[in-house]
């Protein structure tokens, strides 16, 4: 996704119409485009794939917008404030951000539901800025009086859920997806229009048969395929052997769309080779994929700063060797976009103990009667009555979802903050809690890399029509046949041959990874042991001199919050560095 940067001059003063000139030239030779929206306001778009400007009623859309098939029909309050915005959010989806204006001037800023395209907006100097990112250029320029949030930071390692929450700087205010905020900011508080939340309440009622669920979750996973397929041609398609880079590829293969590329990475270990399901795929969709090696290469201290250069910690940009591999091999191909199966495994829900204890809080007892309960016992290899208990143990048990310390972290006091979108949830069973959890999570899918700088990369599968669909429905509906993903499976099974359909594995990248992390600790350690974060007191460095050792890993792994700490150590270390600097 491109980027954009809007400039209004709050007043008029030839010191703020220097200024104003001044970066709307120092954008231009960044390789944005200019639009004058008024006398005193001004957009500048670029990137891989420029956002567009649309209308829509009073607003301007930046970025992509698509219209709703079937969109929402269920009567607005006529007191609403926001109805009208409500209206824009049922009728239209994508990535986008919009702006309203008000005689010229900015009143209200819009983010879509999916956050695939990020918000944060400041003053300085009798400015006022609304951008998806502050690049270095810019911050050197105004040289912002910001600072690192080191709380928020704190609270994101231990909490993966708050990364796509606030930002961790202290001065520019991010608009959270499915907000509307007042404009200047100090006007008011933003306002949430949509949050998985109130979608997910429509599963606490009446759930349809399931041939009707089927067929809601296969539109709307094909309206999202087909929507940011045609965007912008021609597209290449992750295909990975699993389920649901899968059910992407059978609705591309059904629409009219340029697909020039379809990719597949494969690694050195049996459960990170997907091929032979592959082969499978490739002859039932007619398709011919090009499997190439899981690319991999030493990190280094540029690499781990290089993933990290966003608004954010780069959570998306974790394989960076990966990632630069698929640009070339994209662009070589002559696509400007990747479509991926990403964000299935939460948006879909699996079947594990929590879904029993959905089905408990809906049923009681006579959860032993439902056709799925023996299949949810053998899916979680336990016996039905293990399941009972160990559901009114989790219904009893405090919703809030795990924090993350894999034996890095210093103590702390610091009180818990909740995101957002997670205010609300006791009223759901574990499994749907988790989904909205998923949800959260996803929006961290959207985030800069060394792939987005290239290549435009789409998510259908974290779009608002896909999520929306899933989140009405129960999750023991969503786990059908006690299966991961069942319900995926059934409304896709007449496009999928039936070694993926009945597959009861998937595909598992951690070795890799864990042998990435293996054979760098050399930089690695030095990197968390004696860097920043360690300084600001996150990091405890004798911990970390414990863990990060051979013999640690080898015995008790977890090297998923190793790397995910190395990013953040980088982004620390980018930003103290940018806000430092003066021209």
């Amino acid at each position: 996704m491109g980027d954009y940067l809007l400039v209004q001059a709050d007043h008029d003063n030839e010191e703020t119409r220097t200024l104003s000139s001044e970066l709307k030239a120092r954008a231009q030779a960044q390789g944005l485009s200019i639009s004058v929206l008024g006398p005193a306001l001004w957009l500048g778009l670029g990137g891989p794939h420029r956002p567009r400007l649309s209308e829509f009623g009073h607003w301007r859309l930046i970025g992509d917008v698509i219209e709703r098939r079937n969109p929402s029909l269920d009567a607005l309050s006529d007191t609403d404030d926001y109805a009208g915005e409500r209206e824009l959010l049922r009728h239209v989806w994508g990535r986008f951000v919009g702006i309203r204006l008000d005689r010229g001037r900015l009143s209200h800023l819009l983010r879509d539901p999916s956050g695939a395209l990020e918000c944060l907006t400041w003053s300085q100097s009798d400015l006022t800025f609304v951008a998806s990112d502050a690049p270095d250029w810019l911050v050197r320029t105004l040289r912002p009086g910001w600072t690192i949030n080191v709380s928020r930071l704190d609270a994101a390692l231990r909490d993966p859920v708050m990364a796509s929450g606030p930002l961790l700087l202290n001065g520019p205010v991010a608009v959270a997806p499915g907000a509307v905020q007042p404009m200047p900011t100090h006007r008011g508080e933003a306002v949430a229009l949509w949050r998985p939340v109130d979608v997910a309440r429509r599963s606490l009622g009446s759930a349809p048969d399931l041939q009707t669920a089927a067929r809601s979750i296969r539109a709307a996973v094909c309206e999202a395929v087909e929507g940011l397929g045609r965007l912008c041609q021609p597209i290449a398609a992750e295909v990975s052997g699993g389920l649901d880079s899968s059910v992407v590829a059978a609705c591309l293969t059904q629409a009219d769309i340029d697909v020039r590329l379809w990719l597949n990475a494969y690694g050195a270990t049996a459960e990170a080779d997907e091929r032979a399901y592959l082969a499978t795929l490739a002859r039932q969709l007619d398709i011919q994929p090009q499997s190439v090696p899981h690319a991999t290469s030493p990190l280094s201290e540029d690499i781990l700063e290089a993933i990290s250069q966003g608004l954010r910690p780069g959570l998306a940009a974790l394989d960076p060797h990966h990632d630069l591999d698929w640009a070339e091999r994209i662009s070589a191909a002559g696509a400007v976009a990747v479509l991926t199966g990403k964000g299935g495994d939460s948006i879909f829900v699996q079947a594990t103990e929590d879904v029993f204890a959905d089905l408990w809080a809906s049923r009681g007892w006579l959860s032993f009667c439902h056709p799925d309960a023996v299949r949810l016992a053998a899916a979680t290899e336990k016996s039905v009555w293990s399941l009972a208990q160990g559901a009114r143990r989790r219904l009893r048990a405090d919703p809030s979802p795990p924090l993350r310390d894999e034996g890095l972290l210093a103590p702390t006091s610091s009180q818990r903050e909740t995101h957002p979108w997670l205010i609300g949830t006791e009223i759901f069973g574990p499994a749907k809690r988790l989904q909205i959890v998923g949800v959260a999570n996803v929006v961290a899918r959207h985030g800069p890399s060394l792939l987005t700088q290239t290549i435009d990369v789409r998510h259908p599968l974290c779009s608002q029509p896909v999520l929306e669909a899933c989140l009405a429905l129960p999750a023991p509906l969503l786990t059908t046949g006690g299966r991961d993903r069942g319900l995926a499976r059934l409304a896709f099974k007449d496009r999928l041959p039936s070694e993926i359909f009945g597959r009861r594995t998937k595909g598992n990248m951690t070795r890799i990874y864990a042998r990435m992390i293996f054979e760098n600790l050399d930089v690695l350690r030095p990197w968390l042991i004696e860097g920043r974060l360690a300084a600001l007191g996150v990091i405890d460095p004798v911990a970390a001199d414990r863990r990060l050792t051979r013999e640690n890993l080898i015995w008790h792994g977890r090297y998923s919050a190793i790397i995910v700490a190395a990013a953040f150590e980088g982004w620390v270390r980018v930003w103290e560095r940018r806000l430092s600097a003066r021209e």
